[in-house]
């Protein structure tokens, strides 16, 4: 006879085991509609399965976070059996949900075309139609390994004979289905519904090693309605539309190529582009008390030994031996270095905070299939900053850092700004009693300030917690940037002192600081935000002069010069072509501000304004338009 707790407080008791299901429809009609699973003393179980003692239980429904993973793992598994159902000797491998989708791996001769796509889907959709029911069974570790390799399912028999013989097997039967999984699961396949939608084909390595044979991943979405799953297709084509390694040619900006993985080649624009943002930080960092620094690209082992960044993140970093029999790496972060530059000379705390700053180039080994374009890159800068500061002053400190990047991304148009707060990983340096403190220091920071937090346990850096800065773009996206890091632990490691009030050397406080994060994730995450539009004052080109005729080709060089010597990027087209096409043709390339100029401009020394977006031209005295466009960009924020 259990007695059932309810979220609210109120209790509910049962003559006999009951089921997550019944618990639902004793609620309301509702509620036991679009409950998918229930959560029992804080462990997701089946909606089926038994409840035999007293317990605190909440229903889980199709539209929450926990939900919406749930959906997509069925789709995995509707996903799989449609595919085992059309080519029975195709082998099935794993099949998780992950954000926004889910996809599962299979191995099979051939390969799965867009037209294959379209079959699977009908045959999920076919497999919802049946409404099989979904049932958990524990096996035997080893009678499951031998079923499996009886039906020819090499892979599923191998992961399930590298469980501990002491963990429960759990697999899931729908229909002639049957797969390992630790679920939970909806009751029945009708329960998935039908929005959902495979999506592509990919690649992958089993078990995510080379040298295994390569297995085909098929992704696919999935939904609680129809709208929520058109709205996301929706997102998907914009995304498209806006992926930034299109714009990066389209607008000339940069390029990748094989020869150099992770790494970008930056043109000329691109590079205009990616110096006007360290030169807007940097004035940003003076402004704030910054001293700007740079250090070393190449150091000995033993220094990333001290500091335990080879220990914790070795497998990322990229070393050589030189021919003396010395041991090098290439650096990955740029906070040792900064320590070496803070342990010169002698500090007092008087001199305390130090803010030194970087824009410091790092290297970090990423595999090659995770890769994307400037998002996920081996090569980048880091605009990098740590303070070296007293206990005391990490709060006020903290504080400044929150309030100098929020003000930063609504510079540069991004209002929707979230702040989550990770603290200690598994694997880590330093005591707890340490950790317990650093934590306790940025929690603090967030409360002084008043801002808004969600918690991300677990995702702290190795040394020290931290503040993660998600950006959330035009197309509802969410970017991981900045970052703010209170370290307790590497100043001792690398022997960092200053000199107390006592006339004793104490270990400052480090914090480690990031706005932009990496200059080429944010500048690749800028241009989708603006789909390319970039402002005025940030476009690598700001101004086009197009000739109308080859009469005023003098007068376009020379509004070019006037344009140039007052601080404003322009350039000429003087190319013999239709107005009509070097319009669109700069339109497409995103320049902000079109001038065209024929004889009439010349006579009059006026310009015909056309913005980016706009059909729509204005004819303005050259020098109207000049202090027009300069006020805009004085005027920017």
């Amino acid at each position: 006879m259990p007695t059932i707790t309810l979220p609210d407080g109120s209790e509910k008791p049962f003559d006999a085991a009951t089921r997550g299901a019944d618990i639902a429809a004793s609620i309301g009609k509702s509620l036991a509609r679009d409950a998918v699973a229930v959560r029992v003393n804080g462990e997701l179980w089946d909606l089926t399965r038994d409840i035999e003692d007293d317990a605190a239980v909440e229903i889980v429904t199709r539209d929450s976070d926990e939900g919406i993973e749930l959906l997509r793992h069925d789709a995995a598994h509707a996903l799989a059996e449609a595919v085992k159902e059309l080519w029975p000797d195709t082998q099935v491998t794993i099949g998780p949900a992950i954000e926004n989708g889910f996809y599962y791996d299979f191995s099979r001769e051939e390969a799965f075309t867009e037209d294959d796509l379209q079959v699977i889907e009908a045959r999920m959709k076919e497999i919802v139609d049946r409404d099989e029911a979904i049932t958990r069974e524990l096996w035997d570790r080893d009678e499951a390994v031998q079923f499996f390799r009886s039906i020819g399912e090499e892979y599923k028999a191998e992961i399930i004979a590298s469980i501990p013989s002491d963990e429960p097997i759990t697999l899931y039967r729908q229909g002639d289905f049957i797969d390992l999984c630790r679920g939970p699961h909806l009751p029945s396949t009708g329960k998935l519904g039908k929005s959902f939608k495979l999506t592509h084909v990919s690649g992958a390595y089993w078990r995510g090693d080379s040298s295994n044979e390569m297995l085909q991943r098929v992704y696919g979405t999935a939904w609680p309605n129809d709208k929520q799953l058109r709205q996301y297709l929706h997102m998907l084509e914009e995304a498209e539309r806006r992926d930034h390694r299109r714009l990066g040619r389209v607008m000339d900006l940069f390029h990748f190529q094989e020869e150099a993985p992770g790494a970008v080649f930056w043109h000329p624009k691109g590079w205009a582009l990616y110096q006007n943002l360290i030169g807007y930080m940097r004035q940003k960092q003076n402004d704030a008390g910054y001293r700007e620094i740079n250090t070393p690209e190449l150091m000995s082992t033993s220094l990333w030994e001290k500091s335990g960044h080879l220990e914790a993140f070795g497998e990322n970093m990229f070393t050589t031996e030189t021919v003396d029999g010395r041991h090098f790496a290439i650096k990955p972060m740029n906070c040792p270095g900064h320590v070496q530059i803070f342990k010169q000379g002698i500090t007092s705390y008087r001199d305390l905070p130090v803010r030194l700053a970087e824009f410091g180039k790092c290297h970090r080994y990423e595999p090659s299939g995770a890769l994307h374009g400037m998002m996920r890159v081996r090569a980048f800068t880091q605009d990098d900053a740590h303070i070296f500061c007293t206990a005391e002053q990490i709060t006020e400190e903290s504080i400044a850092v929150c309030e100098l990047i929020l003000g930063i991304y609504r510079d540069f148009g991004f209002e929707d700004v979230r702040i989550k707060f990770a603290d200690r990983p598994e694997v880590r340096v330093g005591e707890d009693e340490v950790w317990d403190q650093s934590e306790a220091a940025l929690l603090k920071a967030l409360e002084v300030a008043g801002l808004d937090y969600t918690h991300n346990p677990g995702e702290g850096a190795f040394y020290g917690p931290k503040l993660e800065f998600v950006l959330r773009d035009a197309i509802g996206r969410d970017w991981q940037c900045g970052t703010l890091q209170v370290d307790l632990n590497m100043p001792g490691r690398l022997g960092a002192t200053y000199i107390g009030e006592d006339g004793e050397k104490h270990l400052p406080v480090m914090l480690h600081r990031a706005m932009f994060g990496s200059l080429e994730r944010f500048i690749g995450i800028l241009i989708e935000h603006h789909a390319g539009n970039l402002p005025l004052w940030l476009a690598p080109v700001q101004v086009k002069v197009l000739t109308i005729t080859s009469d005023a080709d003098d007068y376009a060089q020379a509004v070019v010069a006037e344009f140039n010597a007052r601080g404003l990027r322009a350039e000429a087209d003087l190319r013999n072509e239709k107005i009509s096409y070097k319009v669109r043709e700069h339109s497409v390339a995103k320049v902000p501000v079109l001038l065209a100029v024929g004889q009439r401009e010349v006579e009059n020394r006026s310009v015909a304004m056309r913005r980016l977006g706009s059909k729509q031209q204005t004819v303005l005295p050259l020098d109207e338009a000049l202090s027009t466009l300069e006020t805009e960009i004085r005027e920017r924020f």
